[in-house]
């Protein structure tokens, strides 16, 4: 690359090539300053047009590939040493303007990624204050990509996609970083642009001056972007109807974000019913439009008054249940987003205003998963579809089920209907499909806290299929190359083991008869190399459930899974802090550790109390690794776990728990920490004093 006319543009590419992939694969400790340097000065070299080149037409085009290459080199590099851009960057500056300006397309998509780069530094670097060069050249930068990227959209550009050779989407989406990076300063520069072109007579400027817009909407405070979203709004409602389908695209993506980041300032009562009445219209366009107005309509649902909403409520979910079903919305995301609003807007929804609603939709759902297991498959593309489906509307079921578990005054349209539910949700794990399984066990786990002991009768026919949940994942341990779908298994283990916990308090000792046969399945899983770790933690709940559940009937399986408790803690105590991934896993095994020891003691306490007086010991010990290690390895849910299972414990053994002076004093200092007006802090300081 230094040595002049001595080197052909392909070995100068390459070159450059070999650097960036060096970049990418490097720490920021592996190099000196002065070896970034190098390597800046090397790639600058790469982007200057050479004077010769242009007289061979094929020269000139290895010249841009080169200069293609310098930049993504140089994408390298801003991650490499931002620091150590500083002296560079008013040449950089101007090489990147220049190449946005007139140079090959595919050139100024890297100059662009180049500040998009720069932008993931500095947002990384907000909180130290070491975040500058955005800010400086704000005022050059911004015109450019607003005039020479988002003006610039192709006719058969993907909307809706993510198109990383598109210049009008790269540019948004660098617009929208310098948005994050320094806040309310975009707004003004950004704020002509808008008001100029939005209404323009040209589609291009329409669509960029709305992009622009959607771009800048989360970084800049709502006082700075209020009064530009509020003058624009009824444009943008107007455009939902626009001749071009990419500003109505446009438009619908901007109005999905002025929701999600301004609705409390920009949505009023006396402007709701205008907007509704303009979302209910366009969700009747083509589907990735759909798509983006659902997603609008699931940002006001989640707005802080969810009461603005309920005098729409019937004919939203009308829609969207008429998009869903629409024939395009089988060959895109459509479907699955339709049903993800319908989710949120009944989670969302005030249900003393919209209980009926709801109620119906309840029957209209479990009808709409029995018909969707009797479609037709013809082919691969019917049967994944089918499946989809089934997984999306048990998914639907149980948010369903959940929200009208809420309260005594609506729990009985779910008890009502619970017959009917069941079986489809039956019938549906009957496919043996794993990602339709975990969808209709969760919708399972709401269904029993609704019906609470009314469920003893689905157990007969739901145990064989709990017991395939919890042994499956076997089937698949011993083939490598089957690790994804060994995965998938795990994920539905871990599912069924909360529904396990779900039935144990809906039920409590009439989960009896099945004990035998879960307790089993759990302490092998608990064995087995072959369950992912991330599943054990729930399985330790998950006994405390059990136990909690089955009372005194729990000393059968005492001796055993206490022992295999004792063997959890102590991998908790011999694991690397350093490995941040493994200690945030170690919390997780802590709190459920606690959690299984604090339904054992619970279940116990009453009858077979004396039982447990051998295992205080190695309670109070696993209690003490927990306040010996540094404070950044505690976690709050685990000491509230601590001052529970400590609380159990005093209650179930009084004064024969023999705490350890040191048990004795961490609890004491934890506990003068709390709340004294909390009951189990008052209870816990009673028995420490006592």
């Amino acid at each position: 690359m230094t040595q002049e006319g001595s080197s052909s543009a392909t070995l100068k590419q390459s070159t450059l090539e070999t650097l960036g992939y060096v970049c990418e694969e490097i720490s920021r400790e592996d190099l000196v300053q002065d070896e970034v340097d190098s390597v800046i000065a090397v790639v600058v070299q790469g982007m200057n047009k050479s004077e010769n080149s242009a007289e061979v037409c094929l020269a000139a085009t290895k010249e841009a590939e080169i200069r293609q290459v310098a930049f993504e080199c140089l994408v390298s590099v801003v991650s490499l040493n931002y620091v150590g851009l500083e002296e560079y960057m008013e040449g950089l500056v101007e090489l990147t303007t220049n190449a946005i300006n007139g140079d090959e397309k595919s050139v100024a998509l890297q100059a662009v990624k180049f500040w998009s780069s720069v932008c993931d530094e500095e947002i990384d670097l907000q909180e130290f204050g070491h975040s500058c060069f955005i800010a400086k050249y704000l005022p050059r930068l911004v015109p450019i990509l607003l005039e020479e990227t988002l003006m610039k959209q192709e006719e058969d550009q993907d909307q809706g996609g993510d198109d990383i050779s598109n210049i009008s989407m790269v540019g948004g989406t660098c617009l929208g970083l310098f948005a994050r990076t320094v806040g309310d300063d975009i707004v003004p520069l950004v704020t002509h642009f808008v008001e100029a072109k939005i209404s323009d007579s040209h589609w291009r400027s329409r669509e960029a001056a709305t992009y622009a817009l959607g771009s800048i909407l989360e970084g800049p405070t709502i006082v700075k972007l209020a009064p530009l979203v509020s003058t624009n709004l009824e444009i943008l409602l107007n455009a939902t109807k626009d001749e071009n389908k990419h500003v109505r695209y446009t438009t619908a993506w901007t109005l999905n974000r002025i929701f999600k980041f301004l609705h409390c300032p920009i949505i009023t009562s006396e402007n709701l019913p205008r907007i509704m009445d303009v979302l209910l219209e366009a969700i009747n366009d083509v589907s990735n439009v759909e798509e983006k107005i659902c997603g609008a309509i699931c940002n006001l649902a989640q707005g802080e008054n969810s009461s603005l909403l309920s005098p729409y409520l019937k004919e939203i979910i009308k829609s969207l249940l008429a998009a869903a079903e629409r024939t395009e919305a089988k060959e895109s995301k459509l479907r699955a987003t339709a049903y993800e609003t319908l989710n949120e807007v009944v989670r969302c929804s005030n249900l003393a205003q919209s209980s009926s609603v709801i109620a119906n939709l309840l029957p209209d759902i479990t009808g709409k998963l029995v018909q969707a297991m009797s479609f037709p498959i013809r082919s691969i593309e019917d049967l994944v579809q089918q499946l989809e489906l089934q997984a999306t509307l048990c998914n639907v079921l149980q948010v369903i089920i959940e929200k009208l578990s809420g309260t005594e005054d609506t729990k009985h349209v779910v008890m009502q209907n619970a017959d009917d539910i069941m079986a489809s949700l039956i019938k549906a794990i009957g496919s043996h499909r794993t990602s339709i399984h975990k969808e209709a066990m969760r919708a399972i786990g709401a269904l029993a806290y609704a019906t609470g002991p009314e469920f003893e009768k689905y157990m007969p026919e739901l145990f064989k299929h709990i017991q395939m949940g919890l042994k499956k994942f076997k089937e698949y341990s011993i083939h490598y190359l089957m690790a994804c779908k060994n995965f998938e298994e795990c994920q539905l283990c871990s599912i069924t083991v909360g529904v396990i916990g779900d039935i144990c308090l809906a039920l409590d000792d009439k989960i009896l008869p099945y004990s035998d046969q879960i307790m089993t399945h759990l302490m092998e899983n608990l064995q087995s190399d072959a369950l992912h770790m991330s599943v054990k933690p729930p399985i330790f709940s998950c006994i405390g459930n059990i136990a909690l559940a089955i009372g005194s009937h729990f000393e059968t399986y005492l001796t055993p899974v206490l022992h295999i408790m004792q063997k959890a803690a102590q991998v908790c105590e011999e694991m690397d802090t350093s490995d941040k991934e493994l200690m945030l896993y170690g919390k997780k095994l802590q709190k459920s550790i606690l959690e299984a020891y604090s339904g054992i003691l619970q279940g116990l306490k009453d009858a077979k109390a004396e039982l447990l007086i051998p295992y205080a010991q190695p309670l109070h010990e696993f209690i003490e690794f927990i306040f010996s290690c540094k404070d950044h390895h505690r976690d709050g849910s685990v000491l509230k776990a601590v001052v529970i299972a400590m609380e159990d414990l005093l209650n179930a053994l009084g004064t024969q728990c023999n705490c350890s002076r040191a048990v004795l004093s961490v609890l004491k200092t934890l506990t003068t920490g709390c709340d004294q007006k909390t009951k189990s802090s008052k209870k816990l300081r009673f028995g420490l004093e006592e």
